[in-house]
């Protein structure tokens, strides 16, 4: 037996005529984890279905147990033990966790009928062999994202997965919750499985992978192992240039008050949430997960309905009840789930673009199909969205540019306020950067920014203020000059309750 369990020589792969892979190298060995690096774009996700028979090669040939192999679609990859989970979790929300385990696959009796008794027993052994604790009979709805994380990987267990391909997996876990899984994936390694393991947190490659394979525009770039390599190595080879200032925060004089938020309960949620939002500051909100910080922004949006308290915007008191009416209000909201709640995956940049205007580009009824044209490309423009045309599905889109639509999209309203709601979460470092020195200058000319990120650097990068939330409640409230890491990582472990005597 050879050194490799994977191997791809000389992989290139087109669609449409345009070649996205070229003569691409990657190789696995026996129980190592390997992370996968470039920018959105770069060739990841191609490559990964490439490796789970989701797409086929034009050219290059890859290996198994060093043997040339071929996978005609993805079933021949699951047969031989290769299993992916992706950033965007896929559990049937409304089966228990066991059932989602063995999904299309349930044990049967000799009468066809589905062995339950069996289905339970084995995702328990399943579960006791990986040390995950979770109630098989609990609804995949009910469970936290990292807790569905764990489903997933033992349902890729099931398939008995020699080679685990983990896109982004800790792209929505707390600090302690990404530990947990780093304990698991070791685990899983330990115990002979190879994984693959995509992640733009380029820290966290350093505490868990061994080695590190960089693309770069289509292009292999390096291999190198985890030890002989710093970030700025990583970075430099992903984008092709040291990045000098991720977070170019720029200076704006303290301005009138925009927005001012009073007392603002919501059942279940949050509560007594106050603060006040200037003409061209950027606010961060920190947390951890689940801290209550999107639901306060859903509702000062109007997705969410207030139990209590007031909003002001110009010192004007506002009843925001709908997305729509807090839109010609002049606010704009980028969700935390860009996928979900952003975009409309199955239409065209353009389409998704002018959606929020549709008014705007339309008359007795006719869409002013050169005016929306216009519109769109001019947007595409100053966000550098990289696409084929205007008329590119979205859903064809990388994850980066997906984000500058949703963003684009926005910024096309005018708005005074903007809500960034985890505006960096899955996109690289290069197209990171192009997002902050966007936020910057807007802020620069006028705009007022919440920003909601689960990323301790950004939030003390970009933000003039800093409000901390834990369990629906504001913990804490810092300056820029004044907010740590330390300080804020404080506030939003506190004990809520015995901080309010309770």
């Amino acid at each position: 037996m050879g050194e490799f369990i994977l191997e791809l020589k000389d992989i290139s792969k087109s669609f449409s005529g345009v070649e996205v892979l070229h003569n691409v190298d990657f190789s696995l060995k026996y129980g190592e984890i390997h992370a996968l690096l470039g920018e959105n774009g770069a060739g990841k996700s191609t490559l990964v279905k490439l490796i789970t028979g989701f797409h086929q090669p034009n050219h290059g040939e890859i290996f198994l147990d060093g043997e040339p192999t071929t996978f005609s679609d993805t079933r021949d990859s699951r047969e031989v033990g290769i299993a992916a989970i992706y950033q965007e979790l896929s559990l049937f929300p409304d089966l228990d966790v066991a059932e989602n385990i063995f999904i299309g696959r349930q044990p049967l009796t000799k009468a066809g009928m589905v062995d339950w008794r069996k289905l339970y027993s084995e995702s328990q052994e399943l579960l006791d062999s990986l040390g995950v604790k979770i109630d098989l009979k609990q609804k995949a709805r009910n469970l936290s994202i990292a807790e569905q994380q764990m489903v997933e990987i033992a349902r890729a267990f099931s398939i008995h997965a020699r080679v685990l391909i983990m896109d982004e997996p800790t792209s929505s876990l707390t600090l302690n919750e990404v530990a947990d899984l780093f304990r698991l994936v070791r685990n899983i390694r330990n115990n002979g499985t190879s994984v693959i393991f995509i992640s733009h947190r380029l820290e966290e490659l350093f505490e868990i992978a061994d080695r590190v394979t960089v693309l770069r525009d289509g292009y292999y770039v390096d291999t190198k192992p985890i030890t002989e390599t710093s970030r700025e190595d990583l970075i430099h080879m992903m984008v092709g240039r040291p990045i000098s200032d991720q977070y170019p925060k720029l200076e704006v004089p303290k301005s009138d008050v925009v927005l001012s938020v009073e007392g603002l309960t919501c059942e279940g949620s949050f509560k007594e949430i106050s603060f006040e939002l200037r003409q061209g500051e950027i606010l961060g909100f920190a947390g951890l997960v689940g801290a209550g910080r999107t639901d306060v922004a859903n509702a000062i949006f109007g997705i969410k309905p207030i139990s209590s308290g007031s909003i002001k915007l110009a010192g004007t008191p506002v009843a925001i009840s709908s997305p729509k009416q807090a839109m010609n209000l002049g606010l704009a909201y980028l969700p935390e789930d860009r996928l979900q709640h952003g975009l409309v995956s199955d239409m065209n940049i353009t389409t998704n673009i002018t959606l929020p205007r549709m008014n705007d580009f339309s008359k007795f009824g006719w869409v002013l199909t050169t005016k929306e044209r216009k519109a769109a490309y001019d947007i595409s423009c100053q966000m550098e969205l990289k696409a084929n045309s205007i008329y590119q599905l979205t859903r064809e889109l990388s994850g980066g540019n997906q984000q500058k639509v949703v963003l684009g999209k926005w910024l096309s309203t005018n708005p005074r306020i903007l809500i960034l709601d985890e505006p960096t979460r899955g996109i690289d470092v290069g197209t990171k950067a192009s997002v902050h020195q966007l936020m910057s200058e807007l802020a620069a000319e006028g705009m007022a920014i919440i920003l909601i990120s689960s990323e301790l650097p950004e939030v003390l990068g970009m933000s003039d203020r800093i409000i901390v939330m834990r369990e629906g409640y504001m913990t804490g409230e810092f300056s820029r000059d004044e907010a740590t890491q330390e300080k804020i990582l404080t506030a939003a472990t506190e004990d809520v309750r015995a901080r309010m005597g309770q």
